[in-house]
Protein backbone atom coordinates (compact mmCIF):
# COMPACT_ATOMS: atom_id res chain seq x y z
CA UNK A 1 0.00 0.00 0.00
CA UNK A 2 1.33 3.42 -0.98
CA UNK A 3 2.09 5.92 1.77
CA UNK A 4 -0.03 9.02 2.33
CA UNK A 5 2.80 11.27 1.15
CA UNK A 6 3.14 9.36 -2.12
CA UNK A 7 -0.61 9.53 -2.68
CA UNK A 8 -0.62 13.30 -2.14
CA UNK A 9 2.20 13.77 -4.64
CA UNK A 10 0.52 11.51 -7.19
CA UNK A 11 -2.83 13.31 -7.06
CA UNK A 12 -1.52 16.85 -6.47
CA UNK A 13 -2.85 17.27 -2.93
CA UNK A 14 -1.17 20.01 -0.89
CA UNK A 15 -1.13 20.08 2.91
CA UNK A 16 -0.01 18.29 6.05
CA UNK A 17 -3.10 18.67 8.22
CA UNK A 18 -3.64 15.52 10.38
CA UNK A 19 -7.36 15.33 9.50
CA UNK A 20 -6.54 15.60 5.80
CA UNK A 21 -3.94 12.84 6.11
CA UNK A 22 -6.44 10.65 7.97
CA UNK A 23 -9.02 11.11 5.20
CA UNK A 24 -6.48 10.08 2.54
CA UNK A 25 -5.44 7.08 4.63
CA UNK A 26 -9.07 5.91 4.90
CA UNK A 27 -9.50 6.30 1.14
CA UNK A 28 -6.46 4.13 0.40
CA UNK A 29 -7.66 1.42 2.79
CA UNK A 30 -11.19 1.13 1.34
CA UNK A 31 -10.04 1.42 -2.30
CA UNK A 32 -9.34 -2.33 -2.91
CA UNK A 33 -12.86 -3.22 -1.70
CA UNK A 34 -16.27 -2.54 -3.28
CA UNK A 35 -17.61 -0.72 -0.22
CA UNK A 36 -19.76 2.34 -0.90
CA UNK A 37 -18.16 5.56 0.34
CA UNK A 38 -19.72 8.90 1.29
CA UNK A 39 -17.39 11.92 1.19
CA UNK A 40 -18.61 14.78 3.41
CA UNK A 41 -17.37 18.33 3.67
CA UNK A 42 -18.15 21.94 2.85
CA UNK A 43 -18.26 23.22 -0.70
CA UNK A 44 -14.81 23.89 -2.10
CA UNK A 45 -12.73 21.61 0.16
CA UNK A 46 -11.69 19.28 -2.68
CA UNK A 47 -14.05 16.33 -2.21
CA UNK A 48 -13.57 15.30 -5.86
CA UNK A 49 -10.01 14.09 -5.09
CA UNK A 50 -11.14 11.24 -2.81
CA UNK A 51 -13.16 9.25 -5.43
CA UNK A 52 -10.26 9.57 -7.89
CA UNK A 53 -7.90 8.08 -5.30
CA UNK A 54 -10.36 5.27 -4.56
CA UNK A 55 -10.85 4.42 -8.24
CA UNK A 56 -7.15 4.54 -9.20
CA UNK A 57 -6.14 2.31 -6.27
CA UNK A 58 -8.91 -0.24 -6.89
CA UNK A 59 -9.17 -3.25 -9.20
CA UNK A 60 -11.57 -1.21 -11.34
CA UNK A 61 -8.94 1.36 -12.37
CA UNK A 62 -8.82 0.08 -15.99
CA UNK A 63 -12.60 0.54 -16.40
CA UNK A 64 -14.70 3.69 -16.69
CA UNK A 65 -14.76 6.42 -14.05
CA UNK A 66 -17.73 8.79 -14.40
CA UNK A 67 -18.31 11.89 -12.25
CA UNK A 68 -21.91 13.15 -12.10
CA UNK A 69 -22.96 16.46 -10.54
CA UNK A 70 -26.45 15.59 -9.30
CA UNK A 71 -27.27 19.20 -8.45
CA UNK A 72 -26.65 20.39 -12.03
CA UNK A 73 -29.07 17.98 -13.75
CA UNK A 74 -32.75 19.07 -13.96
CA UNK A 75 -35.15 16.95 -11.93
CA UNK A 76 -37.12 15.91 -15.03
CA UNK A 77 -34.13 14.40 -16.83
CA UNK A 78 -31.93 13.01 -14.06
CA UNK A 79 -33.44 9.51 -14.21
CA UNK A 80 -32.72 9.41 -17.94
CA UNK A 81 -29.13 10.58 -17.38
CA UNK A 82 -28.40 8.00 -14.69
CA UNK A 83 -30.34 4.98 -15.96
CA UNK A 84 -30.95 5.68 -19.67
CA UNK A 85 -34.19 5.71 -21.64
CA UNK A 86 -35.94 3.93 -24.47
CA UNK A 87 -36.89 5.53 -27.75
CA UNK A 88 -40.20 7.37 -27.40
CA UNK A 89 -40.17 7.26 -23.59
CA UNK A 90 -40.87 11.02 -23.50
CA UNK A 91 -41.00 14.00 -25.80
CA UNK A 92 -37.63 14.39 -27.50
CA UNK A 93 -36.47 10.81 -26.86
CA UNK A 94 -35.77 10.06 -30.53
CA UNK A 95 -33.23 7.32 -29.79
CA UNK A 96 -32.49 4.73 -27.13
CA UNK A 97 -29.84 6.08 -24.75
CA UNK A 98 -27.52 4.36 -22.29
CA UNK A 99 -27.36 5.83 -18.80
CA UNK A 100 -24.27 6.35 -16.67
CA UNK A 101 -24.84 3.15 -14.70
CA UNK A 102 -24.83 1.14 -17.90
CA UNK A 103 -21.80 2.91 -19.38
CA UNK A 104 -19.79 2.60 -16.14
CA UNK A 105 -20.45 -1.14 -15.77
CA UNK A 106 -17.36 -2.62 -14.09
CA UNK A 107 -16.08 0.83 -13.11
CA UNK A 108 -16.81 3.61 -10.63
CA UNK A 109 -19.46 6.35 -10.50
CA UNK A 110 -18.89 9.48 -8.44
CA UNK A 111 -22.21 11.09 -7.46
CA UNK A 112 -21.34 14.64 -6.43
CA UNK A 113 -23.95 16.60 -4.41
CA UNK A 114 -25.95 13.41 -3.88
CA UNK A 115 -28.10 15.24 -1.32
CA UNK A 116 -29.77 17.10 -4.21
CA UNK A 117 -31.26 13.93 -5.74
CA UNK A 118 -35.10 13.86 -5.96
CA UNK A 119 -36.82 11.28 -3.76
CA UNK A 120 -38.00 9.26 -6.77
CA UNK A 121 -34.43 8.97 -8.03
CA UNK A 122 -33.25 8.00 -4.55
CA UNK A 123 -35.55 4.96 -4.70
CA UNK A 124 -33.97 3.86 -8.00
CA UNK A 125 -30.46 4.41 -6.63
CA UNK A 126 -31.24 2.34 -3.54
CA UNK A 127 -32.20 -0.60 -5.79
CA UNK A 128 -28.87 -0.35 -7.62
CA UNK A 129 -27.00 -0.38 -4.33
CA UNK A 130 -28.94 -3.36 -2.96
CA UNK A 131 -28.90 -5.74 -5.92
CA UNK A 132 -27.27 -3.96 -8.88
CA UNK A 133 -30.55 -3.70 -10.83
CA UNK A 134 -32.07 -0.76 -12.69
CA UNK A 135 -34.74 -0.10 -15.30
CA UNK A 136 -34.45 2.41 -18.12
CA UNK A 137 -37.04 5.16 -18.38
CA UNK A 138 -39.86 3.88 -20.58
CA UNK A 139 -38.79 0.23 -20.30
CA UNK A 140 -39.99 -2.74 -18.29
CA UNK A 141 -36.82 -4.81 -18.68
CA UNK A 142 -34.61 -5.14 -15.60
CA UNK A 143 -30.89 -4.69 -16.32
CA UNK A 144 -27.86 -5.54 -14.20
CA UNK A 145 -24.80 -3.43 -13.54
CA UNK A 146 -21.62 -3.86 -11.49
CA UNK A 147 -20.69 -0.37 -10.36
CA UNK A 148 -18.75 1.01 -7.39
CA UNK A 149 -20.53 4.11 -6.02
CA UNK A 150 -18.71 6.94 -4.29
CA UNK A 151 -20.96 9.84 -3.27
CA UNK A 152 -20.21 13.31 -1.92
CA UNK A 153 -22.31 15.99 -0.27
CA UNK A 154 -22.00 19.32 1.52
CA UNK A 155 -25.48 18.86 3.01
CA UNK A 156 -25.87 17.78 6.64
CA UNK A 157 -27.51 14.45 5.90
CA UNK A 158 -29.00 13.89 9.36
CA UNK A 159 -30.92 17.17 9.09
CA UNK A 160 -31.98 16.36 5.52
CA UNK A 161 -33.36 13.01 6.72
CA UNK A 162 -35.34 14.69 9.51
CA UNK A 163 -36.84 17.13 6.99
CA UNK A 164 -37.82 14.24 4.69
CA UNK A 165 -35.53 15.37 1.87
CA UNK A 166 -33.31 12.27 1.93
CA UNK A 167 -34.09 8.61 2.54
CA UNK A 168 -32.58 7.22 5.71
CA UNK A 169 -32.10 3.71 4.24
CA UNK A 170 -30.22 5.18 1.25
CA UNK A 171 -27.99 7.20 3.55
CA UNK A 172 -26.89 4.09 5.45
CA UNK A 173 -26.24 2.23 2.17
CA UNK A 174 -24.09 5.07 0.83
CA UNK A 175 -22.19 5.76 4.05
CA UNK A 176 -20.79 2.31 4.73
CA UNK A 177 -17.56 4.27 5.10
CA UNK A 178 -17.77 8.03 5.59
CA UNK A 179 -14.78 10.23 4.86
CA UNK A 180 -14.95 13.85 6.01
CA UNK A 181 -12.61 16.53 4.67
CA UNK A 182 -11.84 19.47 7.01
CA UNK A 183 -12.60 23.07 5.95
CA UNK A 184 -9.68 25.27 4.98
CA UNK A 185 -10.07 27.53 8.05
CA UNK A 186 -9.16 24.51 10.22
CA UNK A 187 -5.96 23.88 8.24
CA UNK A 188 -3.97 26.97 9.25
CA UNK A 189 -0.56 25.53 8.38
CA UNK A 190 -1.74 24.54 4.90
CA UNK A 191 -3.21 27.90 3.82
CA UNK A 192 0.09 29.57 2.89
CA UNK A 193 1.36 26.37 1.25
CA UNK A 194 -1.69 26.27 -0.99
CA UNK A 195 -1.40 29.97 -1.83
CA UNK A 196 2.24 29.53 -2.87
CA UNK A 197 1.31 26.56 -5.05
CA UNK A 198 -1.51 28.47 -6.76
CA UNK A 199 0.66 31.58 -7.19
CA UNK A 200 3.40 29.48 -8.81
CA UNK A 201 0.92 27.78 -11.16
CA UNK A 202 -0.58 31.11 -12.29
CA UNK A 203 2.88 32.65 -12.76
CA UNK A 204 3.70 29.85 -15.22
CA UNK A 205 0.28 30.06 -16.88
CA UNK A 206 0.40 33.83 -17.46
CA UNK A 207 4.21 34.02 -17.91
CA UNK A 208 4.90 36.53 -15.15
CA UNK A 209 6.87 36.62 -11.86
CA UNK A 210 5.38 34.81 -8.88
CA UNK A 211 3.60 36.96 -6.28
CA UNK A 212 4.84 36.73 -2.71
CA UNK A 213 3.22 37.69 0.59
CA UNK A 214 4.85 39.71 3.35
CA UNK A 215 4.78 38.40 6.92
CA UNK A 216 1.80 40.56 7.90
CA UNK A 217 -0.08 39.43 4.77
CA UNK A 218 0.59 35.77 5.62
CA UNK A 219 -0.75 36.33 9.13
CA UNK A 220 -3.88 38.01 7.72
CA UNK A 221 -4.41 35.20 5.22
CA UNK A 222 -4.18 32.53 7.92
CA UNK A 223 -6.71 34.33 10.15
CA UNK A 224 -9.27 34.73 7.35
CA UNK A 225 -12.44 32.58 7.59
CA UNK A 226 -12.51 31.35 3.93
CA UNK A 227 -16.21 30.53 3.49
CA UNK A 228 -15.40 29.32 -0.04
CA UNK A 229 -12.49 27.14 1.17
CA UNK A 230 -9.79 26.08 -1.32
CA UNK A 231 -11.79 27.27 -4.33
CA UNK A 232 -11.91 30.79 -2.88
CA UNK A 233 -8.19 30.77 -2.03
CA UNK A 234 -7.38 29.73 -5.60
CA UNK A 235 -9.48 32.56 -7.02
CA UNK A 236 -7.77 35.08 -4.72
CA UNK A 237 -4.33 33.89 -5.83
CA UNK A 238 -5.34 34.18 -9.50
CA UNK A 239 -6.76 37.68 -9.08
CA UNK A 240 -3.64 38.96 -7.34
CA UNK A 241 -1.36 37.30 -9.90
CA UNK A 242 -3.14 38.98 -12.81
CA UNK A 243 -4.00 42.41 -11.38
CA UNK A 244 -1.13 43.47 -9.13
CA UNK A 245 1.97 44.94 -10.75
CA UNK A 246 3.98 44.87 -7.53
CA UNK A 247 4.73 41.20 -6.87
CA UNK A 248 5.26 41.72 -3.10
CA UNK A 249 1.83 41.82 -1.46
CA UNK A 250 1.41 43.33 2.01
CA UNK A 251 -1.58 43.08 4.35
CA UNK A 252 -3.18 46.35 3.21
CA UNK A 253 -3.17 45.20 -0.40
CA UNK A 254 -4.38 41.70 0.49
CA UNK A 255 -7.38 43.12 2.39
CA UNK A 256 -8.83 44.32 -0.92
CA UNK A 257 -9.19 40.69 -2.04
CA UNK A 258 -10.73 39.32 1.18
CA UNK A 259 -14.49 40.04 1.21
CA UNK A 260 -16.27 40.62 4.54
CA UNK A 261 -12.94 40.79 6.30
CA UNK A 262 -14.20 42.62 9.38
CA UNK A 263 -17.06 40.18 10.04
CA UNK A 264 -14.90 37.12 9.35
CA UNK A 265 -11.74 37.84 11.33
CA UNK A 266 -12.50 40.51 13.88
CA UNK A 267 -15.22 39.36 16.28
CA UNK A 268 -16.58 42.07 18.61
CA UNK A 269 -15.73 41.59 22.27
CA UNK A 270 -18.02 43.28 24.82
CA UNK A 271 -17.24 43.80 28.47
CA UNK A 272 -20.54 43.20 30.27
CA UNK A 273 -19.25 45.06 33.35
CA UNK A 274 -18.66 48.32 31.49
CA UNK A 275 -21.11 51.22 31.70
CA UNK A 276 -21.20 51.58 27.92
CA UNK A 277 -22.50 48.03 27.61
CA UNK A 278 -25.35 48.80 30.04
CA UNK A 279 -26.28 51.96 28.12
CA UNK A 280 -26.26 50.09 24.80
CA UNK A 281 -28.39 47.33 26.29
CA UNK A 282 -30.98 49.85 27.56
CA UNK A 283 -31.05 51.58 24.19
CA UNK A 284 -31.60 48.31 22.36
CA UNK A 285 -34.36 47.35 24.79
CA UNK A 286 -36.17 50.63 24.15
CA UNK A 287 -35.84 50.18 20.41
CA UNK A 288 -37.30 46.66 20.60
CA UNK A 289 -40.38 47.80 22.53
CA UNK A 290 -40.88 50.79 20.24
CA UNK A 291 -40.80 48.58 17.17
CA UNK A 292 -43.11 46.02 18.76
CA UNK A 293 -45.68 48.67 19.64
CA UNK A 294 -45.57 50.08 16.12
CA UNK A 295 -45.99 46.62 14.66
CA UNK A 296 -49.03 45.89 16.84
CA UNK A 297 -50.71 49.13 15.81
CA UNK A 298 -50.03 48.49 12.13
CA UNK A 299 -51.53 45.01 12.48
CA UNK A 300 -54.68 46.52 13.99
CA UNK A 301 -55.05 48.94 11.08
CA UNK A 302 -54.52 46.15 8.56
CA UNK A 303 -57.09 43.88 10.17
CA UNK A 304 -59.61 46.73 10.46
CA UNK A 305 -59.28 47.42 6.76
CA UNK A 306 -59.69 43.72 5.95
CA UNK A 307 -62.84 43.47 8.08
CA UNK A 308 -64.51 46.44 6.35
CA UNK A 309 -63.56 49.29 8.67
CA UNK A 310 -63.62 52.80 7.31
CA UNK A 311 -60.49 53.74 5.43
CA UNK A 312 -60.64 57.15 7.04
CA UNK A 313 -59.86 55.64 10.44
CA UNK A 314 -56.63 54.09 9.14
CA UNK A 315 -55.67 57.34 7.42
CA UNK A 316 -56.26 59.25 10.66
CA UNK A 317 -54.07 56.77 12.54
CA UNK A 318 -51.26 56.99 10.00
CA UNK A 319 -51.41 60.78 10.08
CA UNK A 320 -51.26 60.74 13.89
CA UNK A 321 -48.42 58.19 14.00
CA UNK A 322 -46.29 60.34 11.70
CA UNK A 323 -46.34 63.26 14.16
CA UNK A 324 -46.52 61.48 17.52
CA UNK A 325 -44.46 58.78 19.19
CA UNK A 326 -46.23 55.42 18.78
CA UNK A 327 -44.67 53.83 21.85
CA UNK A 328 -43.42 55.57 24.98
CA UNK A 329 -40.14 54.78 26.69
CA UNK A 330 -40.19 51.48 28.57
CA UNK A 331 -38.98 50.72 32.06
CA UNK A 332 -38.74 47.26 33.54
CA UNK A 333 -40.50 46.44 36.81
CA UNK A 334 -38.18 43.98 38.53
CA UNK A 335 -41.00 42.59 40.70
CA UNK A 336 -43.28 41.65 37.84
CA UNK A 337 -43.46 40.99 34.13
CA UNK A 338 -45.19 44.32 33.52
CA UNK A 339 -43.67 46.93 31.27
CA UNK A 340 -44.43 50.50 32.39
CA UNK A 341 -44.67 53.29 29.80
CA UNK A 342 -44.38 56.97 30.68
CA UNK A 343 -45.36 59.56 28.10
CA UNK A 344 -45.54 63.34 28.38
CA UNK A 345 -48.16 63.65 25.62
CA UNK A 346 -51.58 63.99 27.30
CA UNK A 347 -53.36 63.45 23.97
CA UNK A 348 -52.17 59.86 23.84
CA UNK A 349 -53.23 58.83 27.35
CA UNK A 350 -54.77 60.64 30.31
CA UNK A 351 -52.96 58.69 33.03
CA UNK A 352 -49.17 58.79 32.70
CA UNK A 353 -48.72 56.22 35.47
CA UNK A 354 -50.92 53.58 33.85
CA UNK A 355 -49.36 50.15 33.44
CA UNK A 356 -50.46 47.82 30.69
CA UNK A 357 -49.34 44.88 28.60
CA UNK A 358 -48.48 45.17 24.94
CA UNK A 359 -51.34 43.67 23.02
CA UNK A 360 -50.48 41.03 20.46
CA UNK A 361 -52.78 40.82 17.46
CA UNK A 362 -53.02 37.35 15.98
CA UNK A 363 -52.99 37.11 12.20
CA UNK A 364 -55.80 35.26 10.44
CA UNK A 365 -55.00 31.74 9.34
CA UNK A 366 -55.52 32.73 5.72
CA UNK A 367 -52.56 35.08 6.02
CA UNK A 368 -50.07 32.20 6.46
CA UNK A 369 -46.81 32.19 4.56
CA UNK A 370 -47.81 29.03 2.71
CA UNK A 371 -51.01 30.65 1.37
CA UNK A 372 -49.07 33.71 0.28
CA UNK A 373 -46.50 31.50 -1.46
CA UNK A 374 -49.24 29.58 -3.32
CA UNK A 375 -50.92 32.83 -4.36
CA UNK A 376 -47.62 34.28 -5.64
CA UNK A 377 -46.86 31.13 -7.67
CA UNK A 378 -50.36 31.10 -9.20
CA UNK A 379 -50.20 34.77 -10.19
CA UNK A 380 -46.70 34.40 -11.66
CA UNK A 381 -47.76 31.37 -13.72
CA UNK A 382 -50.81 33.27 -15.00
CA UNK A 383 -48.72 36.28 -15.99
CA UNK A 384 -46.24 34.07 -17.84
CA UNK A 385 -48.80 31.84 -19.58
CA UNK A 386 -47.86 28.84 -17.38
CA UNK A 387 -44.26 28.90 -18.60
CA UNK A 388 -42.32 27.62 -15.62
CA UNK A 389 -38.96 28.97 -16.74
CA UNK A 390 -40.22 32.57 -16.97
CA UNK A 391 -42.24 32.24 -13.76
CA UNK A 392 -39.23 30.88 -11.85
CA UNK A 393 -37.10 33.78 -13.08
CA UNK A 394 -39.73 36.28 -11.96
CA UNK A 395 -40.01 34.64 -8.51
CA UNK A 396 -36.24 34.52 -8.09
CA UNK A 397 -36.05 30.73 -7.68
CA UNK A 398 -34.77 27.88 -9.82
CA UNK A 399 -37.06 26.12 -12.27
CA UNK A 400 -36.45 22.89 -10.39
CA UNK A 401 -37.61 24.45 -7.10
CA UNK A 402 -40.71 25.86 -8.80
CA UNK A 403 -41.51 22.43 -10.26
CA UNK A 404 -41.27 20.91 -6.78
CA UNK A 405 -43.53 23.61 -5.32
CA UNK A 406 -46.14 23.01 -8.06
CA UNK A 407 -46.21 19.30 -7.24
CA UNK A 408 -46.27 19.98 -3.49
CA UNK A 409 -49.28 22.31 -3.68
CA UNK A 410 -51.02 20.42 -6.54
CA UNK A 411 -51.12 23.57 -8.68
Amino acid sequence: MESVQVIKQRFGIIGNDPKLNRSIEKATRVAPTDISVLVAGESGVGKESIPKIIHQLSQRKHNNYIAVNCGAIPEGTIDSELFGHEKGAFTGATNTRKGYFEVANGGTIFLDEVGELPLTTQVRLLRVLENGEFIKVGSSEVQKTDVRIVAATNVKMVEAIKKGKFREDLYYRLSTVEIELPPLRNRNEDIHLLFRKFASDFAQKYKMPTVRLTDDAIDLLIRYHFPGNIRQLRNIAEQISVIEENRNIDANKLKQYLPNLSSSTLPMIIDENSNSYGEEKSGLLKMIYDLRAELNELKKVTLNIMHGSKVKESEAFLETSSTKTLAPSPSINNNSNLVSFHNDDDDLREDDDEEYYIETVEEDENLSLQDKEIEMIKKSLERNSNKRKLAAKELGISERTLYRKIKQYNL
